[in-house]
């Protein structure tokens, strides 16, 4: 017998969910491709299970768009508990360092410059980085020490929000692969207290805010879904945008470069086009013309 048809549709969008603690982004994206019965859905950039906020889930054609999302600047807010390093920098590990001294708030301002730029980081031994084609995480689970090699990682403010004895909040911009519990790993050891991340809320991801997050609650209720759907372009907001007639368009898609004309074409670096409020390419402006990268099969 041949295996029943899916009965999944072809759903081509973003839908910002406001992840709770508690759950994998993974698990998270499976749960609104069921709500949505979508066949095709992926996420841009994961958030730990400690952690809530924001977690961009593209549907369909919008999985293209991922990389640029991405590449956005991160923001979050998070609690720093003084006293204790863990082996996973956060709450859910064992404490491995402790100390009895606690920082005066001065201190801590006088550190934050440190982390402020472009700095090297170490990621934590918890984490999703490949060593050897194994995820970090899964060798630290299995007893070993992973070998990870600190890279460099932009980190454009790092703010003090509030402080008391045991505790710390911050808000910080950063750039793609920055590790917020690595952020609080180190301070800790510069203030010589430890510490690790007890709380993690990421506020932003490239275009999208918290402004655009939706509960997996409020998903869940019968007729949101349509209301909740943003469109394929919305990953693409922070490029410069090409409106082009229906000629340059049908060239684009298949795969042919096409001349920019007027005072308002984009300089060289990334760009898409648009044909009647659709997005058709997103690719790279070199020497006047814009070069197709990804095409979207979107009718317009």
């Amino acid at each position: 017998m041949s295996a029943p048809r899916s009965t999944r549709k072809d759903i081509d969008g973003w839908v910002i969910l406001d992840k709770p603690v508690g759950m994998t982004s993974t698990h998270a994206v499976s749960r609104l491709k069921r709500i949505f019965n979508a066949k095709k859905a992926g996420h841009a950039g994961t958030l730990d299970p400690l952690a809530s906020g924001i977690l961009p889930v593209a549907f369909g054609e919008a999985t293209k768009t991922v990389p640029f999302v991405q590449d956005g600047e991160k923001a979050y807010r998070f609690t720093v508990r003084f006293g204790a390093e863990t082996d996973t920098d956060d709450s859910d590990g064992k404490i491995v360092a402790q100390s009895e001294l606690r920082p005066e708030r001065a201190e801590i301002l006088a550190r934050l410059p440190q982390f402020i730029g472009t700095i090297e980081q170490t990621p934590p031994a918890f984490s999703a980085i490949k060593i050897n084609g194994e995820r970090a995480y899964d060798l630290a689970r299995d007893g070993e020490t992973p070998q990870l090699v600190a890279r460099l990682v932009t980190i454009h403010a790092l703010d003090l929000v509030s402080a008391d004895q045991d505790e710390a909040v911050f808000e910080a911009r950063c750039g793609k692969g920055t590790y917020v519990r690595a952020i609080a790993r180190d301070l800790g050891r510069l203030l010589g207290c430890f510490g690790h991340v007890t709380a993690l809320r990421r506020t932003r991801v490239g275009p999208f805010t918290e402004a655009d997050a939706i509960a997996l609650s409020d998903l869940e209720e019968s007729g949101v879904e349509a209301q909740a759907m943003r469109r394929v372009e919305a990953g693409l907001m922070e490029l410069p945008r090409v409106i082009v007639d229906r000629d340059a368009a049908a060239k684009l898609r298949r795969g042919q470069s096409i001349l920019l004309r007027g005072a308002d074409a984009p300089m060289d670096g990334s760009a898409y086009a648009a044909c009647g409020g659709v997005v058709i390419a997103v690719g790279a402006v070199e020497k006047g013309e814009l070069v197709p990268g990804r095409v979207f099969n979107l009718p317009f």
